[in-house]
């Protein structure tokens, strides 16, 4: 009797094995299908894409939606700006949040109630858009490098996720035997709590850096020369370009609309490719880092 429910156990545990696996590349498949098909369209002839051809791989091989968006002298213009921006924006944001992180998630800071809830509250109230413009204003940020680096240096939520860790991810007995041996809280941070916090460097960083390389908002509030402009502001005039001279190209006209439906494809690929190529160099980081105090004991 035993044996049999042994059996049935182990037929059981199969089932939802095979189960198990079945849906989740089921759900890869749904999820990874969209990316693809922005992939395979790219390189396909409009025609075919207009007439719902393209499902699997490539109709009409063609590079004319890249040639049409890489032949473009303010792409990299809109590359470079980005870059930069990326950067020097995410060793900023790195820079702010971790010590201030790390000063509210000390037990000795007396304050640190207070303080937290006055992160907390901008989360869901904030000045709204037009006194941060005229704040911009003020601060003669408008149209400079500054306005996408300094303004928005904190996000709160990487804020709390940082503060969390240094409460739960590092036992407060090496602050206490640090301090026996003199160390101060400065030195504690440089040396023992950032090394120990590789991890949620790379995650918090990654945020951050995905949030600069995809922001257009801030460039089209603030940015007005092309100087200043990053990358998805630049690729959105393009499109928009390429969309107002299709529509009154005259004769020929309906296939140059067809050719800015691959130039979208084109668009989202060149858009998305760097992050796509960093990613996996960073994905133990990333791996790591979101499990960070999930497990404890």
């Amino acid at each position: 009797m035993a044996k049999k429910k042994n059996e049935n156990a182990v037929i059981v545990s199969r089932g939802f094995s095979i189960f198990n696996s079945f849906f989740c590349v089921l759900v890869f498949l749904i999820v990874a299908y969209p990316l693809y098909y922005v992939l395979i369209a790219s390189f396909s002839d409009p025609m075919m894409v207009s007439a719902g051809k393209v499902v699997f791989w490539p109709e009409g091989f063609t590079l004319k939606g890249y040639e049409m968006v890489l032949e473009e002298n303010d792409l990299w213009i809109g590359y470079r700006n980005t870059i930069f921006y990326t950067v020097f924006g995410t060793l900023i944001n790195i820079a702010v949040t971790f010590p201030a992180a790390y000063a509210v998630s000390r037990r000795d800071f007396m304050p640190r109630r207070v303080v937290m809830l006055l992160f907390v509250f901008t989360m869901f109230f904030s000045g709204g858009l037009i006194p941060t413009y005229i704040l911009m204003r003020s601060l003669k940020l408008i149209n400079t490098i500054w306005v996408f680096l300094l303004p928005f240096s904190l996000n709160v939520y990487n804020f709390i996720i940082v503060r969390s860790f240094f409460e739960t991810g590092i036992p407060e007995e090496l602050h206490d035997a640090a301090q026996l041996d003199g160390c101060g809280d400065f030195r504690y941070f440089m040396t023992i709590a950032m090394p120990l916090s590789r991890a949620i460097v790379a995650v918090i960083g990654l945020y951050y850096a995905v949030a600069h390389w995809n922001d257009y908002f801030t460039g089209l509030l603030y940015a007005r020369d092309l100087c200043y402009k990053p990358l998805q502001l630049v690729l959105r005039e393009i499109l928009l370009v390429a969309q107002s001279s299709s529509q009154t190209g005259g004769t020929g006209s309906g296939y140059a609309i067809l050719y800015v439906i691959s130039m979208k494809y084109s668009i989202i690929i060149v858009s998305t490719i760097p992050l796509m190529i960093i990613y996996p160099f960073l994905q133990k980081y990333f791996e790591k880092g979101v499990m960070l105090g999930a497990i404890k004991g």
